[in-house]
């Protein structure tokens, strides 16, 4: 079981990034897939997340308007479109599959978002 994080990086204030979110081992489809981040020094917080019933999403306050969560369940992977980044969106940037059903949690190893003034 595994969940493989990609596309951070290193933008500018204003700029874009594409996270993905890649699930191996299990049906990915059948879990509610999450971001999450955690900046230095703080505790990690939720930033999107998308269900497995009709794809309803849901987004922080802190990132409404500029953040779009997706998921290709053929392709067993999640997206995370980032617009209009802000400096304090600078953090490690996780994955988390949850299904309550199967009562299991999985989480990624995280992708680091820098985002330079």
């Amino acid at each position: 079981v595994q969940l493989v994080e990609s596309g951070g990086g290193m933008v500018q204030t204003g700029g874009s990034l594409r996270l993905s979110c890649t699930a191996s081992g299990f049906i990915s489809d059948e879990y509610t897939i999450g971001w999450f981040r955690q900046a230095p020094g703080k505790e990690r917080e939720g930033v999107s997340c998308i269900n497995t019933v009709d794809d309803r999403a849901y987004y922080a306050d802190s990132v409404k308007g500029r953040f779009t969560i997706s998921r290709d369940n053929p392709k067993s992977t999640a997206y995370l479109v980032m617009t209009n980044l802000k400096p304090e969106d600078t953090a490690v940037y996780y994955c988390n599959a949850h299904s309550l059903v199967f009562r299991s949690d999985f989480w990624g190893q995280g992708t680091q978002v820098t985002v330079s003034s």
